[in-house]
Order: C-alpha cells, then sequence, then structure tokens
C-alpha cells in the first residue's frame, strides 16, 4: 500500500506527522470518491512529487475515470483561481473586484462528478493555496447542498497533512543532496 510507503518515509522528528497521514486517510468516514479525490487534488497542490507518487495510484484505483480527471481539474483550476482572487483580496484597491475575471473556468459548472465532490475538492485545494475568498466560496455552496461542518473539515484535515507531509519530505530530499 502506497500510503503505508509514505508513512515510512516520513522522518522520526515528524511523527505525528505519520500518525495524522495514518488518520486522516486511513480512517476517513468520507465517501471513498470525495475520500480518494481530495487526496488526489490536495497530492498535487502540495507539488511534491514524492507524496503525488506515492498517492496517485492508490486514488487512480479508488476513482472512476470521470472523478479521477475531475480531481486533477479541481487541482488545476484552482492553482489559478487562488492566485486570481487572493491577488483581488489582499490588493487594497477595491476596484479590482468590479473588472471583469475574463478566466475560462468552465470545469467549474461542469465538472463530470457530483458538485459536491468537486466543491469539497476545490476547498482543500484552496486550503493549501491559501485562499480565503476561494474557502469562504466554496465552503457557503458546500454548506447550501447540506454538506456538515465535520466533512468540510475531514478535508481540510486531510489537505492540512498532505502539505506538511509533502513539506517535510521535500526538506530531506534537500538536505540529503
Amino acid at each position: 500500500m502506497a500510503l503505508n510507503e509514505l508513512k515510512s518515509a516520513v522522518p522520526d522528528y515528524a511523527k505525528d506527522l505519520k500518525l495524522n497521514l495514518g488518520s486522516v486517510i486511513g480512517n476517513s468516514e468520507l465517501p471513498q470518491q470525495q475520500l480518494w479525490g481530495t487526496v488526489l487534488a490536495c497530492a498535487i497542490a502540495s507539488r511534491s512529487p514524492k507524496v503525488l507518487r506515492e498517492l496517485e495510484p492508490e486514488a487512480k484505483a479508488n476513482l472512476s475515470a470521470e472523478a479521477y480527471t475531475a480531481a486533477k481539474s479541481a487541482a488545476a483550476i484552482m492553482a489559478m483561481n487562488n492566485v486570481f482572487y487572493r491577488t483581488r483580496h489582499l490588493l487594497s484597491d477595491p476596484e479590482y473586484g468590479t473588472l471583469r475575471a475574463g478566466l475560462r473556468m468552465n470545469v467549474i459548472g461542469n465538472p463530470g462528478v457530483d458538485k459536491v465532490d468537486f466543491e469539497l475538492w476545490s476547498l482543500a485545494v484552496s486550503a493549501i493555496n491559501g485562499c480565503g475568498m476561494c474557502l469562504d466560496s466554496h465552503e457557503q455552496v458546500l454548506r447550501k447542498a447540506g454538506v456538515d461542518r465535520e466533512t468540510i473539515q475531514e478535508a481540510v484535515k486531510i489537505a492540512a497533512v498532505l502539505q506538511a507531509v509533502g513539506a517535510t519530505l521535500d526538506a530531506e530530499e534537500a538536505l540529503a543532496e
């Protein structure tokens, strides 16, 4: 199992990450598609080659072809949107918020999977990328669709742990060179 290999790669000083990795993925109560779509989207967003290489095969095995593509699409579109909307929010000139975005975002309207799943994956990626506007927007859509706070928090925990594991493993690899 790739999850076990990833856990074994985590150094002893980051034991909490190893334990959290096992619990947020191995003991998740999310349905398989939500879980593995979140894992894949967050592995991509973590920008850690090791995290992505270890978790992608298991994600692919647990997702339909449509969900696999949609999770990758969520990571891709949020990589763009998180920069764009975070910048709009951070600029002190409110006029930028009135300008037309002019960016294609068709996948959000037609992701090829249940809208709730895509929104959950987008929220998790937005947590990694630190876009407050996107987090609020996706959280509101999820809550209006009846998704409970615990489910949303599960996705954010996956994002937090995968980001931390990726940063740790990438640092260890850089130090070993």
